[in-house]
């Protein structure tokens, strides 16, 4: 699982002017699936099902 600033870097993901995130492979906004055990969030594409660790 790559981190969403990687994704960022390299495409996968993009940012638009408010902050939300989105997958360029579905133009599909990220959803966030948080472990209350496990540090930062994972967001998540609801349409592939691909998952970025997002530090925070």
């Amino acid at each position: 699982m790559d981190s969403v600033r990687k994704a960022l870097r390299a495409g996968d993901v993009e940012k638009d002017g408010y902050g939300r995130l989105s997958c360029t492979a579905c133009d599909e906004p990220l959803s966030t699936d948080n472990d209350p055990d496990q540090v930062g969030k994972v967001r998540v594409c609801p349409e592939c099902g691909t998952e970025w660790k997002e530090l925070g």
